[in-house]
């Protein structure tokens, strides 16, 4: 059978057996239906590379390297490669200006939170300076952000240190944690950088907003919570992270409560808090917000020193050594029984740190109006983290809070990390003596405050309002987090994610399409109430893929809506269906079990007098259509260009009872 037996013809106008459409009028049949194209020949060898360059390369990153000499495609890939390159040579006092500023108000708020989330890792306090100090210097050369911020984040912390804890105690253990965290921050590092070199962002998108959202919302009240043990001063507290055995320590251990510590936390708590909504309420006053945790550390430790010969039941963070970060390189580990323990920690907190950096990151981008390169900010993550794990520092990435803040100071490149890692160098080298008498109960006040942030409930809301499976997803994540742990109410919102992606792909919608008479086009019948059925017809859309996922779905779905429409047609007295058309608008992509499914269908109905019509396949289904030689079965009058071709077609040739033949024209 040759190609235009059933009006199909290649995309340059040439037939089966190689002649040349004469004219656009010889691409259409006589009646006015068009001939529907086969895609450009391509060898195998040319759609896998199409392929893999759309799912690898979708932004197609070399575009700039097209047609340039030698000296400039140099050029070009230092600046790819180290955006350094390109935004130096513009960079003016002006902007310097802007980003001392920036760098230095950012600065204030990453010194107390780098040590806050230093113990919310249960690290060391130092380890949380040292990371706000080193990670940034490497991030302002590989970074293409210009406003993201980087340092230690309050989900990564978390996931860290509750997962290491769990295991291993800091207290019992100081060198064996620090060697699991140091080597955890590798395997995060050398993750992030290989998916960005590799460009396999889009395996982070398992993690949806929906289930983000609830993660980090369940996250942040346990959290919270786990602070009591500073804000109350209890000694002995529980390492779980699950609402119930925090609560029961709390209480258990009423004895230790100390009124000092929660009459500081609570007037500091309500400061911060404070403070956080007079910036959100005027975003001139960003700077109220930012200063509050130094202006509370520096108050603290004041308070502290003037009543430490009255009283010493306040704990303290206590003695900070001086000078910059000491070089770790020997404390990374890649043996023994805790080697699985490190590689699981550093995976996840990779992930949940590459997640939250590259989000921050586009949205500042996007307020902007200039473009960041997902996978080269991986990169530049991944190697941050790399050099971090051998300079003293835990999993850094992209805070939301700082880059706010910067952008609100008026930053305007990553000069702005410098300079607050500058700031954090004069810190470690002249100041730590000032932290000693730092109280606990402050660093559980600012924890609290930033965490709290991350409690979305407007965002829950709307998710109920707009998807209630992805509100389920959401709950289902924070309940997860809230009663059993962080680690498994992460596995469950990926789980949930993957779930979704399951149900949607092995049941795809399908609708029964009417014929809409002022836009002459088919739209779905239960979503219009001006579409109406064409007599005889029975026209379904099928929005998905043909997979052998949802291939014996869509078959059984598809006799479903034959059966319907005899059951209304019977109920109704109308003329009965002679003809089925599938509009395969929406389906993108076919295997072998779609086309399978389709001939069945073909059979099925061609036994119950019904006769099958496929309109308007797309380039690649049509393809495969083709070469499987599904088609020769439909005959001439099996394909059609569009639903409306078809019905005008197929009803002109049957012949009415009484007079001559009258088509269906729409």
């Amino acid at each position: 059978m040759t190609l235009n037996s059933i009006k199909v013809e290649d995309s340059s106008g040439n037939t089966n057996d190689g002649t040349e459409a004469s004219s656009s009028s010889s691409s259409s049949q006589p009646n006015g239906v068009h001939k529907v194209c086969l895609p450009p020949h391509r060898t195998t060898f040319q759609k896998l590379r199409h392929r893999l360059s759309e799912i690898f390369f979708p932004d197609d990153p070399l575009h700039k390297f097209k047609n340039q000499t030698a000296l400039r495609k140099f050029v070009l890939g230092l600046q790819f490669f180290f955006p350094v390159f390109e935004w130096g040579p513009k960079y003016n006092l002006m902007l310097l200006r802007s980003d001392i500023i920036a760098g230095i108000t950012i600065a204030s708020l990453a010194i107390p939170q780098g040590i806050s989330y230093a113990k919310l890792a249960n690290l060391p306090p130092i380890i949380g300076l040292y990371s706000s100090f080193v990670p940034p210097l490497i991030y302002s050369v590989l970074g293409s952000s210009r406003h993201l911020a980087v340092g230690p984040v309050s989900i990564a912390s978390l996931v860290m240190g509750t997962m290491l804890s769990q295991a291993v105690t800091y207290s019992k253990e100081p060198t064996l944690y620090l060697q699991l965290a140091f080597t955890s921050t590798l395997i995060a590092g050398c993750l992030q950088a290989a998916m960005g070199f590799f460009r396999l962002g889009f395996i982070i998108d398992f993690l949806s907003k929906a289930t983000l959202l609830g993660f980090m919302a369940g996250a942040a009240v346990i959290v919270s919570l786990q602070q009591l043990k500073g804000l109350l001063g209890i000694v002995h507290f529980t390492n779980e992270m699950a609402i119930i055995p925090v609560l029961t320590s709390v209480f258990e251990n009423r004895n230790e409560w100390m009124w000092q510590t929660v009459v500081m936390g609570g007037c500091f708590l309500i400061f911060l808090l404070s403070a956080r909504q007079i910036s959100a309420r005027n975003p001139k006053l960003f700077w109220v917000s930012a200063a509050a945790p130094l202006v509370s550390v520096i108050l603290s430790t004041v308070i502290v020193y003037l009543i430490k010969n009255e009283t010493h039941v306040i704990p303290t963070i206590g003695h900070l050594p001086k000078g910059i970060n000491p070089p770790s390189v020997n404390k990374l580990h890649f043996g023994g029984p805790y080697m699985a323990l490190a590689l699981r920690v550093g995976i996840i907190t990779g992930i949940l740190a590459l997640t939250e950096g590259i989000a921050v990151g586009r949205t500042f981008a996007a307020m902007e109006n200039y473009q960041v390169d997902g996978n080269k900010e991986m990169t530049a993550i991944g190697l941050m983290n790399i050099v971090g794990s051998c300079a003293s520092c835990f999993v850094t990435t992209g805070s939301f809070s700082r880059s706010a803040v910067s952008y609100n100071a008026g930053g305007k490149s990553v000069v702005s990390n410098i300079i607050m890692a500058a700031t954090v160098l004069i810190t470690l080298l002249f100041l730590m003596p000032l932290f000693q008498y730092t109280p606990n109960v402050i660093l559980a006040a600012i924890i609290i405050t930033a965490v709290i942030g991350l409690i979305d409930y407007q965002g829950a809301f709307r998710l109920w309002k707009v998807d209630k499976l992805d509100c389920i997803a959401c709950l289902s994540s924070f309940f997860g987090v809230l009663f059993i742990s962080v680690p498994v109410g992460l596995l469950i919102a990926v789980g949930i994610s993957v779930f979704k992606i399951l149900l949607h792909v092995t049941r795809p919608n399908t609708n029964a399409l009417g014929y809409i008479s002022s836009t002459r086009s088919f739209q779905s019948l239960s979503r219009y109430t001006t579409a109406v059925r064409i007599p005889s017809f029975l026209i379904i859309a099928v929005e998905a893929p043909f997979y052998f996922a949802n291939s014996t779905y869509l078959h059984e779905r598809t006799l479903r809506w034959i059966r319907e429409e005899e059951d209304r047609i019977k109920a109704n007295q109308e003329p009965p269906i002679k003809c089925v058309i599938i509009d395969m608008t929406a389906v993108t992509a076919i295997d072998t079990s779609g086309i399978d499914t389709i001939c069945e269908l073909r059979r099925i109905l061609e036994k119950r007098s019904l006769k099958l019509v496929l309109a308007n396949p797309v380039g690649n289904v049509m393809e495969k259509l083709f070469n499987s030689n599904a088609l020769e079965a439909f005959g001439l009058d099996g394909l059609y260009l569009t639903v409306s071709e078809a019905v005008d077609d197929i009803s002109s040739s049957w012949k009415p009872e009484k007079g001559p033949a009258q088509p269906l024209t729409i």
